[in-house]
């Protein structure tokens, strides 16, 4: 199995950095009904206003080529978009386990 790790920083007022990101969490926590490879994901909104990062989604598939497969999916690709213009920073982590 593998786990996908992945932070955001959002830019933009507080009220438009929190209705995007509640935004693309809905849109996230969709995808396992729509992507076969994506076995669960979760996602969680910063509540502490002392650090930096906005997002984090930890996804789970079966293997790290199929990292590849959920984030081509056109589903993904939709829900990616919610957050284009206010994506201010993306880290990942990729890791079999």
């Amino acid at each position: 199995m593998t786990k996908h790790i992945v932070m955001f920083q959002l830019q933009g007022s507080d009220e438009l950095r929190r209705e995007t990101a509640l935004r693309f969490k809905q849109a996230l926590e969709a995808l396992p009904a729509q992507i076969d490879v994506l076995e669960s994901i979760e996602v969680g909104l910063n509540e502490n206003p002392g650090e930096d990062w906005d997002i984090v989604l930890t996804a789970i598939v079966p293997t790290m080529d199929d990292v590849a497969t959920y984030a081509k999916h056109p589903a993904h690709v939709a829900a990616a978009a919610i957050i284009k213009d206010v994506k201010r920073m993306r880290a990942c982590v990729d890791y079999n386990y």
